[in-house]
């Protein structure tokens, strides 16, 4: 397992629509560890893999609850529900976070590390990671989503995702 480098914005692979993944293999499973190492050690909550130039439908979210690490291969959103207004930030954005509306629930159903398929509910601010990471493997980033940036003295106790 290594840490990868992250990409930063403008990179143009940050905005294409992920391929989907066809091969559950050993090296699928060496980058989805390797995105956890990466993840940790740029302290996120959340990683895409677009995000290490990889042009896949790979995305990983750990926000330190019961919920653990939680693999989302070909991820699809069945369902959302509600609505919640709250602070985010993209480790391909460094130093820069802002408020975002996101639904507050979410349904999604997408496949582990084996290409099993599972489905998925979250509410709060997991659901607000899921969103998060799901929408770089479209292309679509946080920053086209903002309702206001937030100055440094706003962030006091906020993690980026």
């Amino acid at each position: 397992m290594s840490v990868r480098k992250i990409v930063i914005h403008p990179a143009e692979i940050l905005e294409v629509q992920c391929k989907p993944v066809t091969k559950f293999d050993k090296k699928l499973a060496k980058i989805l560890n390797d995105m956890y190492d990466t993840m940790i050690e740029f302290d996120g909550v959340g990683l895409a893999a677009p995000q290490i130039d990889l042009d896949i439908q790979v995305a990983i979210v750990d926000i330190d609850d019961e919920s653990g690490t939680i693999e989302m291969i070909n991820p699809e959103i069945l369902e959302t529900k509600g609505e919640q207004v709250g602070p985010e930030g993209c480790l391909s954005f460094p130093d820069l976070f802002g408020e975002v509306n996101r639904p507050q629930y979410v349904k999604i159903k997408a496949q582990d590390r084996k290409g099993k398929f599972y489905t998925l509910e979250a509410e709060d601010f997991l659901a607000r990671a899921i969103l998060h990471e799901i929408d770089h493997l479209h292309g679509v980033l946080f920053t086209s989503k903002v309702l206001r940036y937030l100055e440094e003295d706003e962030l006091e106790g906020l993690e980026a995702e």
